[in-house]
């Protein structure tokens, strides 16, 4: 039987293509659009909330709709029977970043008409990104490819952390996932801080995302700071950046003042668990340690904002 994949989360769409599967993907979902061949593809799910709303709107959207046991999002059951897919990748890890495992076993119901294989990614650590790819490897009948995957990542990310072993250097950095309300990175997110030599201050590996208050970042007053809101790509992570001048005591940061303050394309990169968590790696290395790395993502992966404040 020939394969017909059908990734419902932009992670799993390149784990395919990065295993060699590409040619087998039969659709994609809203937020599938890397490599850029995969936007030829029929779009199988839509958010059902507005997404061009500032960050405490689609704040108050999602929760209004979790508070009411309400996917935000939709899955057109009836083009996945079109498709007939072999395969089905989706999510548990968060019912707000991607359709969840939830959102597919709801639209598809009993019954595609055809067999079909639905494979659920768990990554809440990078063990589990790793673990994940070789599932989807597996489920395909080509675990080979998927241990040849994650080995050559994981030299990647040796290769990287290698040229900062010797560097005394160690800011403390706050990554900031999304903004109004504050919530810093979890998840994998610390680990690639910490692999990238800095000092994560807020979340914990492996573990979901946690709210934070302003007075946190206050007292933390971190050397660097990095925002990389999940969803957004970089103009307008950068634009949700420049709204946060007008907060208590800005100005006074320590990151604020030594123009340590960045934003990434969290979007395309830090918040897609998939192969270019290593491009994510290297994004933080370059802000972190310029001396050793060339800024290869600058302006494409990250910026440096420079805010001008009245008094």
């Amino acid at each position: 039987m020939q394969l017909r994949l059908l990734p419902l989360l932009s992670s799993a769409t390149e784990i395919v293509h990065a295993l060699g599967l590409g040619e087998f993907q039969v659709g994609r979902s809203h937020e599938c659009d890397y490599p850029p061949e995969v936007l030829n593809l029929p779009v199988c799910t839509r958010p059902n909330i507005p997404v061009d709303g500032s960050s405490a709107e689609i704040d108050r959207w999602v929760k209004e709709r979790a508070a009411s046991a309400v996917s935000i999002y939709d899955v057109d059951s009836s083009l996945i029977r079109k498709l007939q897919p072999t395969h089905i990748f989706t999510q548990t890890q968060c019912k707000v970043c991607a359709v969840s495992l939830e959102d597919v076993e709801r639209a598809i119901g009993a019954d595609l008409g055809c067999p079909v294989r639905i494979v659920a990614l768990e990554p809440y650590a990078l063990a589990d990104v790793w673990r994940d790819i070789e599932r989807v490897a597996a489920s395909c009948g080509c675990e080979g490819k998927g241990q040849a995957l994650t080995q050559l990542l994981q030299q990647r990310i040796h290769a990287i952390t290698e040229r900062i072993t010797y560097t005394q250097d160690r800011p403390t950095v706050a990554a900031l996932e999304w903004l109004d309300p504050l919530m810093a990175a979890g998840n994998w997110v610390p680990e690639l801080i910490t692999l990238a030599g800095g000092q994560n201050l807020f979340g914990e590996p492996g573990i979901h995302s946690p709210w934070m208050s302003w007075d946190d970042l206050l007292a933390a007053d971190p050397d660097v700071i990095v925002a990389l809101p999940c969803g957004f790509n970089l103009e307008r992570s950068a634009h949700e950046v420049r709204l946060l001048r007008d907060r208590p005591h800005f100005a006074e940061l320590k990151a604020v003042r030594t123009g340590n303050l960045y934003a990434c394309d969290g979007n395309q990169f830090f918040n897609r668990p998939g192969p270019r968590l290593v491009e994510s790696l290297e994004i933080l290395a370059e802000i972190l340690h310029p001396e050793s790395f060339s800024p290869k993502f600058k302006n494409t992966g990250w910026m440096r904002l420079r805010l001008a404040f009245s008094y």
